[in-house]
């Protein structure tokens, strides 16, 4: 599992620790569980995931960051991670969680994720945190923003146009490289001016990109009319 989150445990008791669910601490005379480990890493992923988020969508309002956030960090998208990590079968449980299913227990799974993050934490330190999470999580962001989770800028680009000009954006996709690895670029016109290009890994995030460039430039466009107009008015 180390291999799989590219680090290695100085203290391979916080590891082992984060892995121990309390059912297996009370049947082994009270050995440290996993909960206050779990406490900890609720708080550094939800630091981080938010800070992941405000860095990479600068133009989200707060409540869809909000919304963002919490489709990200819920037990549903924990407990699929830890099984991708192949958490389960590391887990510590007593007897009759052993043989309930606790290993499959989405509950289980999402609290020993949270404690695992709480255990890197102290063990590493923010910045090798840091990287980890971005490698569990960055997909799941990416993907909840292209289906569309979030008021996309796609969609703001959408409802701001057709209120003021009566008018819809018009995406050109063009793309380059192997089928493996191909780069998307898009580039959105509006009254066939064009107003933002972007580029990604897929067309949902070129023009993602590309929309949040367009209503940059109708951001500054409309700030510099309105400053115009107030010294015309002078």
């Amino acid at each position: 599992m180390e291999e799989g989150l590219h680090i290695l445990f100085h203290e391979p008791d916080l590891l082992r620790d984060s892995l121990t669910h309390r059912s297996y601490a009370f049947e082994h005379g009270g050995v440290t569980n996993n909960e206050r480990l779990e406490f900890l890493g609720d708080a550094v992923l939800g630091l981080v995931v938010t800070d992941m988020i405000f860095l990479q969508f600068p133009h989200l309002p707060e409540g869809e960051m909000a919304k963002l956030r919490a489709a990200t960090v819920n037990m549903g998208v924990l407990a699929d991670v830890a099984r991708e990590l192949g958490l389960g079968p590391h887990l510590n449980l007593g007897r009759g969680e052993e043989l309930s299913g606790g290993r499959e227990k989405s509950s289980i799974l999402a609290d020993a994720l949270e404690a695992l993050i709480g255990a890197i934490y102290l063990d590493q330190g923010m910045e090798a945190t840091r990287r980890v999470i971005a490698q569990l999580f960055a997909e799941y962001i990416r993907n909840h923003v292209e289906q569309g989770l979030v008021r996309d800028f796609k969609t703001n680009l959408q409802e701001r146009s057709a209120r003021r000009w009566g008018n819809v954006p018009e995406y050109r996709i063009t793309s380059t490289g192997p089928d493996h690895a191909k780069r998307f670029e898009a580039k959105v016109y509006l009254a066939g001016e064009l107003l933002g290009e972007g580029n990604g890994r897929s067309k949902k995030e070129a023009e993602q990109e590309a929309a949040r460039e367009a209503l940059a430039e109708i951001q500054s466009r409309e700030a510099g009319q309105g400053a115009h107009e107030g010294a015309s008015g002078a």
